[in-house]
C-alpha cells in the first residue's frame, strides 16, 4: 500500500477516536443537562444527523477545493466541535453541547471520505485491499476512544469537560497526520491525462444495477447494524437485567468485530468476488437474526453481535470498494455523497427508530424487521447478476 493509504489509516484511528467518546458520555452529559429526561440522548443523535446532513456539502467541497484541504477543515472542524462540547459541560449549557455534538457530526462526515481517497491512491485491483487498510483504524479507535474518555474525565474533577478537550487534541492530530497526503497518486494522474469521458446524467449513473448492489450493501448493512447495536444495550441491561459489565463486553466484541476482519475482508473480495462477499455478509446478518431470537442468554447476545459485527465489515468493504467501478473520476463526487448520503441517512433513521421499535414493538418484532431488508439486498443483488450491463462479474471480478 501506497504512503497516502497509511496516513489515512492513522487518520482514521485519531479521528475516529472521537465518536465512542460522544457515545460514552452523550447520553450522561445529557442526563444531566437536558431539561427533560427524554432529551438525554439527544446528542447522540444530532451527532448522526450531522453527520448524514454533512455528507453532500464534503463533498462538493472536495470536488471544488481537493481533497486535502477538506481533511485539514475537517480536523479543525473537530476540534472547534470538542471546545463547544467542553464549554457546553463545564458551563451546564444543553444547547452548547448540543452544537458541538452536531459540529462533531459533520467532522465524521469528513472522516468518510477517507476510504474513498485510499482507493483513489492505488490501482483499481487494489481497492478492496486499500479500503479495509483504512478501515483497520477503527479498530484502533474503538479501543483508544473509551480509555480517553476515561483518561479526560479525570482531569478535571467532577466534570467530562477534560474528556471533550481530549477530543480536540486528536481531532488535531488527525489533521496533523494528514499534512502529508497528497491528492493525485501516479496511476490516477495518468488516468487523467488521457482523454476525458464525458460525465453521464444522474439518471444513467443510477440505472447501472451495479451502483445499486454496491449502495444496498453499504446503507442496508449501516442500517440493520446501527438498528440492532443500538438496541441491544436497552433490551440486554434494562430489560433483561444482565449486568452492566456483560452488556459492556458485548458491545466492545462487537465493536473489535466490525474491524478486526479488515485484516482479511479486502483481499476475499478480490479474491473471491464482490457479490460473493455480500452474500457472505448477508449470510453472517440472518445468523444473527437467528441466535438473538432464539434465547436471551449471554452467549446468545455475544453471538449474535459478534456475527453482526462480521456482516458489517464484509458488506461495508465489498460495497464501499464495488462503488469506483461504477463512476469515472469527473461522476466520482456525485456518486459518493449520494452513497454515503444513503449510508447514513439509513444509519440515522434506525438510530432513532430503534428505541421506538424496541418499546413499542418489543425485541423480537425488531429482529423480524430487519428480515425484509436482507431479502431487498438478495434483490438488489439478483438483478445485478442478471443483468446485461453488469460492470463487474459477480463472482470473480
Amino acid at each position: 500500500m501506497p504512503r497516502n493509504v497509511w496516513l489515512l489509516m492513522l487518520a482514521q484511528a485519531a479521528s475516529m477516536s472521537a465518536t465512542p467518546i460522544m457515545v460514552l458520555l452523550g447520553g450522561l452529559v445529557g442526563a444531566a443537562l437536558a431539561p427533560s429526561p427524554e432529551l438525554a440522548t439527544a446528542p447522540i443523535a444530532i451527532m448522526v444527523l450531522g453527520l448524514a446532513s454533512s455528507v453532500i456539502p464534503v463533498g462538493l467541497l472536495g470536488r471544488r477545493y481537493g481533497r486535502r484541504r477538506v481533511f485539514l477543515l475537517g480536523s479543525l472542524v473537530g476540534a472547534l466541535a470538542g471546545l463547544l462540547a467542553a464549554a457546553g459541560v463545564y458551563l451546564n449549557h444543553f444547547g452548547l453541547f448540543c452544537l458541538g455534538a452536531l459540529l462533531l457530526g459533520a467532522a465524521g462526515a469528513v472522516v468518510q471520505q477517507y476510504r474513498f481517497a485510499a482507493m483513489e491512491s492505488v490501482a483499481p485491483a487494489d481497492a478492496p485491499r486499500a479500503a479495509s487498510r483504512v478501515l483497520l483504524g477503527g479498530l484502533v479507535a474503538a479501543v483508544l476512544g473509551p480509555e480517553l474518555a476515561l483518561l479526560g474525565s479525570s482531569v478535571i474533577e467532577g466534570s467530562y469537560a477534560g474528556a471533550f478537550l481530549l477530543l480536540s487534541l486528536i481531532a488535531l492530530c488527525g489533521g496533523a497526520i494528514l499534512w502529508g497526503y497528497r491528492n493525485d497518486a501516479q496511476w490516477q494522474a495518468a488516468a487523467d491525462s488521457q482523454q476525458p469521458e464525458p460525465e453521464r446524467s444522474f439518471g444513467e449513473l443510477m440505472s447501472q444495477p451495479a451502483l445499486w448492489a454496491a449502495l444496498g450493501a453499504a446503507a442496508i448493512g449501516y442500517g440493520m447494524m446501527s438498528l440492532i447495536m443500538t438496541a441491544t444495550p436497552l433490551h440486554m441491561h434494562h430489560m433483561e437485567h444482565h449486568s452492566l459489565a456483560d452488556t459492556k463486553w458485548v458491545i466492545q466484541s462487537h465493536i473489535i468485530a466490525m474491524y478486526l476482519p479488515s485484516f482479511f475482508s479486502g483481499l476475499l473480495v478480490a479474491r473471491f468476488g464482490h457479490g460473493a462477499m455480500m452474500l457472505l455478509g448477508l449470510a453472517a446478518y440472518g445468523a444473527t437474526i437467528m441466535m438473538a431470537l432464539s434465547g436471551s442468554a449471554l452467549l446468545n447476545y455475544w453471538t449474535a453481535l459478534v456475527l453482526l459485527g462480521i456482516g458489517w465489515n464484509l458488506l461495508f468493504v465489498a460495497g464501499t470498494s464495488l462503488l469506483p467501478a461504477c463512476y469515472s473520476g469527473a461522476e466520482k463526487f456525485r456518486v459518493q455523497m449520494t452513497n454515503d448520503f444513503a449510508v447514513f441517512g439509513f444509519q440515522a433513521l434506525a438510530s432513532l427508530g430503534a428505541g421506538y421499535l424496541l418499546s413499542g414493538l418489543g425485541w423480537r418484532v425488531l429482529l423480524v424487521a430487519c428480515i425484509p431488508m436482507i431479502g431487498l439486498q438478495l434483490a438488489l443483488l439478483a438483478a445485478w447478476k442478471y443483468s446485461k450491463s453488469r460492470v463487474l462479474p459477480i463472482a470473480n471480478n
